[in-house]
Parts: structure tokens; sequence; C-alpha cells
């Protein structure tokens, strides 16, 4: 064997086991936050659903429950248990759509926003803290990595949901 030959499939094996590692690192991330929102809904009576569609509705809304079921890839029975807690939890509210007096959309209610900043204070501490060892072209380069991870993620969704 050359020595390139050699050099070349000592770096192939170098990148697998880097985004071997990647992909690793993305799973345990998943669990940890799955863990925190578990935790953090324990704090306030929200199941982990119920934090989902809360985000949703913060992210995207002021949504139909339709549009949220679809958002969330929800059964439309499912949003109504889901909305039903959060409402009574002073999170939403169901108001009428101005558009269409007839249709109903969901609006964060944002009183209780103070409370779920404070639980979620310690990992923001931390993402802060890990950010200030960063120069910008990394920030960038990590934002568009979490972007394009998020696309992939929206597009394996698709895929599967079509089947």
């Amino acid at each position: 064997m050359s020595s390139t030959s050699a050099s070349d499939l000592e770096a192939a094996r170098r990148r697998r086991r880097l985004t071997n590692a990647i992909k690793a690192s993305l799973r345990e991330l998943r669990n940890q936050l799955s863990l925190l929102n578990h935790h953090v809904g324990a704090h306030v009576a929200l199941k982990d659903v119920d934090l989902d569609c809360l985000e949703l509705l913060n992210r995207h809304g002021p949504l139909s429950p339709s549009a949220l079921a679809r958002k969330a890839g929800l059964h439309p029975a499912t949003i109504t248990g889901i909305l039903d807690r959060l409402e009574q939890g002073g999170w939403v509210a169901r108001e009428r759509d101005p558009s269409d007096r007839r249709a109903v959309v969901i609006r964060v209610l944002h009183d209780r926003a103070g409370e779920l900043f404070r639980l979620y204070a310690g990992m923001n501490r931390s993402l802060d803290e890990i950010f200030a060892g960063y120069g910008d072209d990394q920030l960038e380069l990590l934002a568009d990595f979490l972007r394009r991870a998020t696309d992939a993620g929206q597009d394996a969704t698709a895929r599967l949901a079509a089947e």
C-alpha cells in the first residue's frame, strides 16, 4: 500500500469517527433536553407534549388548532386535550380569528413566561458560557450546522409521515 493510500484511508477513518461522534452527541443532547423539558414540565404541571405545543405557539402563533396539530404532528383530537390543559393553566387563550369570526386561534398568554425562563435559566447560563469560548466565525458555523440538521430532521419526519 502506498503512503498516499494509507493516509487517505486513515483520513477516511478519522472522518467516520468524527461524524459518528457528532451523531452520538446529538442523540445524547436530544435525551438531555428531553429530560430537562420533562423536569420543567413537572414544575409547571405540564406534560412534555404540552410544552412542545406551547413552544410551537410561541414560535409560530397564533395558530388554529388544526394548524397546531399539523406542526406538532398530532391528531386534532389530541390537540383538544392539550389546549384544554394549557388554557386551564393560564398558558394560552382560545380567541375568535379576526379574519374569520367562525374560526378559533390559540394565542399564548405571557403572564407565566417568567416561570419558564426561571426554570430554563441554568441551561441558558451554561449555553452562554459555552458560546463565550467560540469566535463569531465558529458560532456562525455552529448556527449553520444546527439549521441544516433541523432541516434534515424535518425532511426525515416528512418522509416517515408520508409512508
